[in-house]
């Protein structure tokens, strides 16, 4: 039986949407190691909903008594919670956040760590979990020598439980930091991150300039939940902000839908969003290297295609 540990991610005291599907994740690989509990454990005070994590595959939610995020006091606290609980296995989302508190959760354990996964296995030497390496252009198999296996999980590739049942809720002490994160500053766009959508309307050079982003915008609204995407030489530019770049230098993607619009397929874009479900491209070089990784592409220029498209998307929603 393998207990398995899950360090939930909360911002102004709510719950990132890829915490479920790493909760998700925890209970198959709980179920696979002979049928564990899942703890989930927020390491600063939030307020969570005990279904709907109950429903992703927690058995039980911790909350820590911070008021407030500590790369250093998060992480050992989570240590705390992974011995408390007996966990074999401690999963994070592969977010910002979880890639800054992976290493030092696994350096607390004693223990090593895969990054970044997209498949976890069970086996009977323990488990194997499958990273994508050199921008995506080979898979490699990890197993981590060591008493407890720590990774963190890829957006998109997992999925939360769907089972009946609310998570039973406690509290602990959290473990204090050195160091104190006071505040974010972000601008709000009222859309998803781009990481953790399942849908996203990216736009390149081929766009021409800032001001036709509007052209993007505008397919991105008649789509439900689409986040807005950059390539590097749009964020370069100063067209669009660095949060939105996707590729080997920005954020990794894996939605259903990945619209590429005026991007042309740059071995360094394509690393961030090759394992997308469903690529459209749109470009008006029908020999550009997107249509090569494309499920549907669409020769024609942007100003032209992507108002229409906006159109037709438009009516459907309507």
């Amino acid at each position: 039986m393998t207990n398995v540990l899950v360090v939930l991610e909360t911002r102004d005291g709510t719950l990132r949407p890829a915490c479920l599907e790493t909760v998700g994740a925890a209970r198959l690989a709980a179920d696979a190691g002979g049928g564990g509990t899942v703890t989930a454990v927020a390491t600063e005070t939030a307020e969570l909903d005990a279904a709907a994590l109950g429903s992703a595959g927690a058995d039980k939610v911790v909350i820590a008594d911070a008021g407030a995020h500590s790369p250093d006091g998060a992480a050992a606290t989570a240590v705390k919670a992974a011995k408390d609980c007996g966990a074999g296995l401690v999963l994070v989302a592969a977010t910002v956040r979880g890639r800054d508190l992976l290493a030092r959760i696994a350096a607390g354990l004693n223990t090593g760590f895969a990054a970044d996964c997209t498949a976890l296995d069970f086996t009977d030497d323990g488990f194997v979990f499958t990273r994508p390496v050199y921008a995506g252009k080979a898979i490699t198999k990890v197993k981590i020598n060591g008493d407890i296996a720590v990774a963190s999980l890829r957006g998109n590739h997992f999925a939360p439980a769907g089972r009946d049942g609310a998570a039973e809720m406690g509290t602990m002490a959290a473990k204090a930091g050195k160091s104190v994160v006071t505040g974010i500053s972000t601008k709000s766009t009222g859309r998803p991150d781009v990481a953790e959508a399942s849908r996203v309307v990216s736009g390149g050079r081929g766009m021409g300039s800032a001001e036709n982003w509007s052209l993007i915008e505008a397919v991105a609204d008649a789509i439900p939940g689409a986040a807005l995407g950059a390539s590097r030489a749009v964020v370069d530019n100063g067209w669009r902000p660095h949060s939105e770049q996707v590729g080997q230098t920005g954020k990794v993607v894996s939605p259903e839908l990945y619209i590429a619009a005026g991007i042309s397929g740059a071995i360094q874009h394509l690393a961030g969003m090759n394992s997308s479900k469903v690529i459209v491209a749109i470009n008006k070089d029908a020999q550009a290297p997107i249509f090569q990784h494309a499920s549907y592409g669409i020769v024609g220029d942007v100003n032209e295609v992507l108002p229409a498209l906006a159109e037709e998307l438009a009516k459907i929603q309507g």
